[in-house]
């Protein structure tokens, strides 16, 4: 054995962000959230055969799925809310 690792996640792993994925789709957002788990388990894959390249696309396209999941979740709840108040005024 020469110590080096054949396959698997290198020391520049990209962040896979499924956690983040499985919040957004369960709370947020949820069409976004599942192609966002998709991306992240993509990126997961391409980090344990070791191609970084795909695994940073992935990851960076999960990340942005994540973002839009949170901000569009966020607007729909903050549209719940007036909407419940103005109907609770008249």
């Amino acid at each position: 054995m020469d110590g080096k690792m054949t396959g698997g996640p290198s020391a520049n792993s990209a962040p896979t962000y499924l956690g983040w994925s499985i919040f957004n789709t369960l709370c947020c957002c949820l069409p976004l959230g599942i192609a966002a788990i998709v991306f992240s388990c993509r990126a997961d894959t391409a980090n344990t055969i070791g191609d970084d390249t795909r695994a940073h696309e992935h990851s960076r396209t999960a990340r942005n799925l994540n973002i839009a999941a949170l901000v569009l979740g966020i607007i729909f709840i903050i549209i719940f809310i007036v909407l419940k108040v103005l109907e609770q005024k008249s």
